[in-house]
């Protein structure tokens, strides 16, 4: 069998442009995939079989085109990767989407062994639900012509092509059949054959095959509809609940029959052996059969059903109580495994529904009746002493049958009947005995207070492993209703503090009015506000404030990183003239002489080596600002950061998600510990589903929850920030240098030749480096091959364009900030400027923070035009507005990072229009990281209401096409 290989990976990307087309074969996993170019005048120029195919054009006339042929295994890669790409053609785009649906089908566990047509061994996509039937219908309505444009019998005169269903089919088999091809496959089949890659005569296996399939694969389904008598009759007890009816109802299950290809087509079973119905000659002569190979597979799922197959006409049986409560539970689950439904009386059926009912009541202080109201009802001022660590509140309980409320008498006595049918209010019901125990049983549930805010703002709670709703009373519906809205009318309940010396912006009072109501209340808050909208003010005027307030009065301690301890310094100085401000910061630190109003400033590194000193004090506050620093909860700088007690904990970030949402729950459960559970339980939850894209309701679950916690305005949000100045950002394209290119695919080909033989962490590494070095090739062939003296001019396209912005920026008399993720680009751009003649100064991590002060005043003053910056260390909490002008030299894998470094220029106080440049090198892996980029932020955007796929991640063909050189170098 042909073998792509591995090292011409990336050549395979030209083929999700091709036309392409399934081809079938006997067994299904020999047959090809066809591709050919649109104009047919030559062979795509990749590997595979070379061969001519007969094909239809548009006019509907067969042609002869040059094609490459690929197995489907080799053709899978290609397939998914076309599907979702904007340059696929429609054929490829197609058997993409097929390609995934039958990955979906075997990842379910969906495959059978069985013999082909010529009694070769084969597996095969099933067994299919109705469901995977319509999916598969609807997939092939879309079949583009294309697709299975290759004649049926290219000698007939009439060109007939195949049919898409048929063709679809055969390819979800042909997946099937190639994906279980290993040794593991002789345990499940006892047979060789069934792993062997070369087709094997297995005539002998029939009857097996026949066996194992049990009418999985027939046109028929089966279902059991219940039928109930007796049930009109009267009984004793009118009212209430009684075990005790003068008649009992009998069960009668009856075997019905449904056709697969028309899900219209139903009948008793009884008629179809009989032929009397009248739409029995539709299900088909092998109807019969295929119903007893499905029946003996559903007998021995729910063994009553055993003597139907040996009855003249398998038509009904008589359950007994116990076997019609299997019926209400793990018998139906097993017969819904095998393909076969229970359909039960619409007159009796009653879903047991429990609604959990919190806040009416204190901890441990009863139950509440039917309205919820039993006990005394706090008011929400009594919230912040229920919502410690060691308080719990009782869960209580309100249980239905339909729309009928059940007393708590009337639970225990339909968990106590132990039948299925049982009498209430004068009416028969049917409900599982064995869910009405797990109802009572779930009564006298306890939870923290935190964990019942948690369910009242989400309306739900998961209990012993299943979701129930849950409605919140007294206090906890008033604390809901009025977190649900951060920045309600209801909120505006304090004003400026008269000691602040400016006036807040109205989103900024409205901000503080929030961080207000959450401090109040013993919650924690995570003001995350695009850069520049006054995060740190805001959070100034809340320590004022709270100075006023007996109970929230005290010290505050913000951790920063190093380069922002000026700047809170001058912003406390300026705003909050006369408040005591003292950095907790090199060999001299001390908290001696500690005062009640004071502001403490410290680094996170500080923080980490001094947390138990930090610990012995009282804080009235703790801010930890660029709050992403602990995004990593298993860090030292975030566990230490936990030890620091406080009356309240404050968040400050323009990036509450940066690559995925373990992110967002280490900030929350900082500021509001429990509030988001346990990380492995979130991730489960919440942030899989959100991340994978296969839970739509997820992301809005999470934002319900969140929400109320973590208060995001964007500038571009209307009426937050109208006064800035336009900003306009413009992706500038560049060439690669001769020299740039031929490193560029040089390193390409080795590396992926490297990578296609490693996995694990060996893999992950590689795939690291080369991205590294793709970028760093990108910058400037002297940064990738780490050249002592090097020669800069006339050897890459972005420093020759770098040149040219600055000759027009510098002519205007204009500032400009130049970012580089890399110390070393920022190096050799300095040493190259200089030649030049243009004056810069740099500022990076190593930068002491004296000096970085004094160049940020330098660049304001006007003093040095351009500002070369490490992005990891000048991308948050300078102000930079002297720059009208923000080069990114190189892209970062985060949009939110870039976002920030662009907003030391583009914030309030800004009064002239920001131009933002991003430098690309064309058609390499920066042309593409865009389309990454995009996921990450519409992540983020999901959940804070306005991911990143791991890059390691990516297969060997969709790293090849991430990483390609397209187009030429000049």
């Amino acid at each position: 069998m042909h073998r792509l290989p591995a090292a011409t990976l990336s050549e395979i990307s030209e083929l999700s442009r091709c036309s392409a087309v399934f081809l079938p074969a006997d067994p299904a996993r020999t047959g090809l995939i066809a591709f050919w170019n649109p104009d047919g005048s030559t062979p795509p120029r990749t590997p595979g079989i070379p061969r001519e195919v007969t094909v239809v054009g548009a006019d509907a006339q067969p042609y002869v085109v040059p094609a490459v042929l690929l197995s489907v295994r080799e053709a899978l890669p290609v397939l998914t990767r076309a599907r979702a790409s904007a340059h696929a053609s429609p054929a490829a785009a197609f058997w993409g989407a097929a390609g995934l649906l039958a990955l979906q089908l075997s990842a379910r566990g969906l495959l059978l062994p069985g013999l082909s047509p010529a009694d070769h061994d084969a597996w095969r996509a099933g067994p299919l639900t109705a469901d995977d039937f319509d999916g598969i219908r609807t997939l092939a309505a879309a079949m583009p012509p294309t697709a299975h444009a290759v004649p049926v019998d290219e000698a007939a005169e009439t060109v007939l092509l195949p049919e898409p269903e048929s063709l679809l089919r055969a390819f979800l088999d042909a997946v099937a059949d190639s994906l279980p091809r290993t040794p593991a496959a002789v345990i499940a089949t006892g047979s060789f054959a069934f792993a062997s890659e070369e087709p094997q005569k297995c005539a002998d296996q029939r009857r097996w095959t026949a066996d194992v399939a049990a009418g999985h694969d027939a046109g028929v389904r089966l279902s059991l509809r219940i039928e109930v008598s007796g049930i009109n009759e009267s009984a004793e007890g009118t009212s209430g609940m009684t075990g005790k009816a003068t008649a009992r109802p009998s069960f009668r299950a009856v075997l019905q029959i449904h056709s697969v290809s028309d899900p219209t087509l139903v009948a008793d079973a009884a008629d179809v052996w009989a032929g009397t119905a009248p739409t029995a000659a539709a299900f088909g002569p092998r109807a019969r059969m295929d119903a007893l190979l499905a029946l003996r597979r559903a007998a021995r799922a729910w063994a009553p059903l055993t003597p139907l197959l040996s009855a003249a006409v398998p038509n009904a049986l008589e359950p007994a109580d116990e076997e019609i409560s299997e019926l209400l539970g793990p018998a139906a689950r097993a017969l819904a495994a095998t393909g076969v439904q229970v359909h039960w009386p619409k007159e009796l059926a009653r879903k047991l529904t429990a609604r959990a009912v919190i806040g009416g009541v204190g901890p441990h202080e009863g139950d509440d009746g039917e309205d919820g109201s039993k006990g005394p009802t706090r008011t929400e001022s009594d919230a912040p002493s229920f919502l410690s660590v060691d308080a719990l509140l009782a869960f209580n309980w309100r249980f239905a049958l339909g729309d009928q409320k059940l007393t708590r008498e009337e639970l225990d006595l339909l968990a106590e009947a132990g039948r299925p049918v049982v009498r209430l209010r004068d009416q028969w019901v049917l409900i599982d005995p064995e869910e009405a125990r797990r109802a009572r049983e779930t009564q006298d549930r306890k939870v923290t207070p935190i964990d019942a805010l948690g369910a009242a703002l989400t309306g739900s709670t998961e209990v012993d492993g299943r979701r129930v709703e849950v409605a919140a009373t007294g206090w906890l519906q008033q604390l809901r209703d009025r977190l649900a809205d951060p920045e309600s009318g209801g909120n505006q309940t304090i004003g400026q503090p008269g000691a602040l010396t400016a006036t807040l912006r109205d989103y900024q009072l409205r901000g503080l009015n929030w961080l207000n109501t959450m401090t109040s209340l013993g919650l924690g808050g995570c003001l995350a506000d695009d850069m520049g909208l006054g995060k740190t003010i805001t959070l100034i005027a809340l320590h004022l404030h709270r100075q006023s307030v007996d109970s929230a009065a005290g010290p505050t301690l913000v951790v920063c990183p190093t380069s922002l301890m000026g700047n809170w310094q001058r912003e406390i100085e300026k705003f909050a003239p006369g408040t005591p401000v003292r950095r907790f910061h090199g060999a001299s630190r001390s908290l001696e002489g500690l005062a009640d109003g004071e502001f403490v400033l410290t680094t996170y590194g500080t923080m980490r080596l001094d947390a138990p000193r930090l610990a012995q004090a009282e804080w009235g506050m703790v801010v930890a600002d660029e709050a992403q620093h602990v995004k990593n909860p298993y860090s030292a700088t975030a566990r230490q950061l936990r030890t620091i007690g406080a009356r309240a904990r404050v968040a400050l970030t323009g990036t509450p998600v940066e690559n995925n949402l373990s992110e967002l729950w280490a900030i929350l459960d900082w500021t509001t510990p429990g509030l988001l559970g346990r990380l492995g339980a979130f991730r489960t939850r919440y942030a899989s589903a959100v991340e994978g894209g296969n839970d739509p309701g997820a992301a809005e679950r999470l934002a319900t929850l969140v929400r109320p916690f973590l208060l995001r305005r964007r500038k571009s949000d209307p009426g937050i920030a109208p006064e800035l100045p336009p900003k306009t950002e413009t992706d500038r394209a560049v060439s690669l240098t001769a020299e740039q290119a031929g490193l560029y695919e040089a390193v390409v080909r080795e590396t992926m030749a490297e990578i296609s033989g490693a996995d694990g962490f060996a893999r992950r590494g590689l795939v690291m480096k080369l991205l590294t070095a793709l970028k760093q090739i990108c910058n400037h062939p002297a940064q990738y091959l780490k050249e002592e003296r090097p020669r800069i001019a006339d050897r890459s396209g972005k420093v020759e364009l770098l040149d040219e912005l600055l000759d027009t920026i510098l002519a205007e008399d204009a500032s400009v900030l130049v970012f580089t993720q890399y110390v070393q680009m920022a190096r050799l751009l300095e040493q190259h400027l200089a030649v030049r003649g243009v004056r810069t100064q740099f500022l990076h991590g190593g930068t002491p923070v004296a000096e970085r002060e004094a160049m940020v005043n330098r660049f304001q003053a006007g003093e040095s035009p351009v500002f070369l910056l490490s992005l990891k260390a000048a991308g948050t909490g300078l102000n930079l507005t002297r720059a009208g002008h923000v080069v990114h030299f190189d892209r970062w894998w985060n949009p939110a990072v870039e976002a920030q470094a662009t907003d030391r220029a583009y914030r309030i106080g800004q009064t002239q229009p920001v131009q933002v440049h991003r430098l690309i090198a064309e058609g390499t892996i920066e042309d593409r990281i865009a389309e990454m980029l995009a996921r990450k932020q519409g992540l983020a955007d999901s959940v804070l209401g306005a991911g990143e796929t791991a890059l390691t991640e990516l297969t060997d063909a969709e790293l090849a096409d991430l990483v390609e050189l397209r187009g030429s170098a000049r």
